[in-house]
């Protein structure tokens, strides 16, 4: 079990960059895979990037070579870099963790949100 804090959304002007964080509580995080989602007003969640707990990352394809995820294990941080923003990235973004036993992600942090403007 981890818990999970969001930090780093903001306000910022279309083609700009912004940086989340996601800080997770637990000794075991290394053993876990990480992703981002995020959801805006009036539509589903939807899936942004992953990182596994080998290191291996994926992403949606509205965001691929826009969006950077990486992890530090020492500091139990995962992170995701966001450039060239569009106002169709604004959303509420979310941190969360998949333990690998099957149950998907099941610790999921508050969200920050983050707004593009035109």
């Amino acid at each position: 079990q981890v818990q999970l804090v969001e930090s780093g959304g903001g306000l910022v002007q279309a083609g700009n960059s912004l940086r989340l964080s996601c800080a997770a509580s637990g000794r075991t995080f290394s053993r876990y895979s990480m992703g981002w989602f995020r959801q805006a007003p009036g539509k589903e969640r939807e899936f942004v990037a992953r990182i596994s707990w080998t290191g291996t990352t994926s992403y949606a394809d509205y965001v691929k070579g826009r969006f950077s995820i990486s992890r530090d294990n020492a500091k139990r941080t995962v992170s995701l870099q966001m450039n060239s923003l569009k106002p169709e990235d604004t959303g509420v973004y979310y941190c969360a963790a998949d333990s690998g036993t099957g149950l998907g992600y099941a610790n999921w942090g508050q969200g920050t949100q983050v707004t593009v403007s035109s």
